[in-house]
C-alpha cells in the first residue's frame, strides 16, 4: 500500500482528469465508486488497475487484492476525485474492455442495439436491464453518451462488467444479425405492430431502442424485419425507453 496526502500529487491530477470524456478515451481507463461497484469489478480478474482508499475507508477482509496497487489518500484527495455528493471513501481505475471476439450466432444471440439515448440514468438502466434479461451483448450507437460516464455506471449497479458492451454502427450491426437470419425489431409508433403480435421466447434476435425525444433513426427503422410498439392504455403518451426496452426483451426471449 502506498500513501497519497498532497492533493497535487501528479497522480491525483491524473485520476481527476478520467472524470473527462476525453481523458477516458485516450487513457482506455475510467473511475468507478463505492464498495458494490468495486466488489463487482474484483470479480473479474485485471479490470481494476489501481484502488484508491480514503485513510477513514475500511477494505473488506474478503476482497483478493494481491495483484491489485491500493493507494490511500486523504479524505481531502478522495472528495477531490469522488463524482459522489457523499463519497464511500473508495474509488478505482478500471480498464475499459476491448472487445474484439464477439461471434453472432443465429441459434443463440440475444442483442440489444442502442441509438442515441442521451441521458445518463437511462444508458445504465438500459445496460443493466440487458443483463437481467440475459440478453448476450449490447451495441452502443452514434450519439448515445459515453459508457464510461460515471452516472452511467452507477446506475448499471455493475452489470457492466458482466456483459459485452460494444460501440458499433448500428447499420453494420443490422446487416450482421440479416446475415445470419436473426430478426430485427425496431421501436416506433408508426409503422408498427402492437408487441404482443411478435411471438416470444425466441432463440435470437435484436432490438433497437432510440433516443428519449426522437425515437430510433428513421433509415434504422427501414431496415428492420418489423417495427413495434407498446400500447398505452392511460394519458400517457409514451414509455421512459429502459422501461419500454425491459417489456420487449422479456417478452421477446
Amino acid at each position: 500500500m502506498k500513501r497519497i496526502e498532497s492533493i497535487k500529487n501528479p497522480l491525483v491530477k491524473q485520476w481527476k482528469k478520467l472524470q473527462t470524456k476525453k481523458e477516458r478515451d485516450r487513457s482506455k481507463s475510467f473511475l468507478i465508486e463505492g464498495f458494490h461497484l468495486v466488489e463487482e469489478a474484483l470479480g473479474y480478474q485485471n479490470i481494476i488497475s489501481e484502488l484508491i482508499i480514503s485513510e477513514h475507508a475500511e477494505i473488506p477482509s474478503r476482497w483478493q487484492l494481491d495483484d491489485v496497487m491500493v493507494r490511500i489518500v486523504t479524505d481531502e484527495i478522495m472528495k477531490e476525485i469522488s463524482e459522489t455528493e457523499t463519497t464511500q471513501g473508495i474509488v478505482a481505475v478500471c480498464k475499459q474492455r476491448d472487445v474484439q471476439d464477439f461471434q453472432l450466432d443465429k441459434h443463440a444471440s440475444k442483442l440489444l442495439l442502442i441509438d442515441a439515448v442521451q441521458d445518463p440514468g437511462n444508458l445504465g438502466t438500459l445496460i443493466r436491464t440487458a443483463e437481467a434479461a440475459g440478453i448476450d451483448a449490447v451495441i452502443i450507437g452514434d450519439g448515445t453518451v459515453d459508457v464510461y460516464n460515471s452516472k452511467v455506471i452507477r446506475s448499471t449497479q455493475g452489470a457492466i462488467f458482466h456483459l459485452p458492451i460494444i460501440k458499433g454502427n448500428l447499420q453494420q450491426w443490422i446487416d450482421k444479425l440479416k446475415e445470419e437470419s436473426i430478426p430485427v425489431y425496431g421501436t416506433a409508433l408508426l409503422h408498427a405492430v402492437p408487441y404482443q403480435e411478435v411471438s416470444s421466447s425466441q432463440v435470437a434476435f435484436g432490438l433497437i431502442v432510440g433516443n428519449e425525444g426522437n425515437g430510433v433513426n428513421k433509415e434504422l427503422l427501414k431496415e428492420t424485419t418489423q417495427n413495434l410498439y407498446i400500447p398505452i392504455y392511460g394519458k400517457s403518451e409514451s414509455l421512459n425507453v429502459a422501461i419500454a426496452a425491459a417489456i420487449l426483451l422479456y417478452h421477446l426471449r
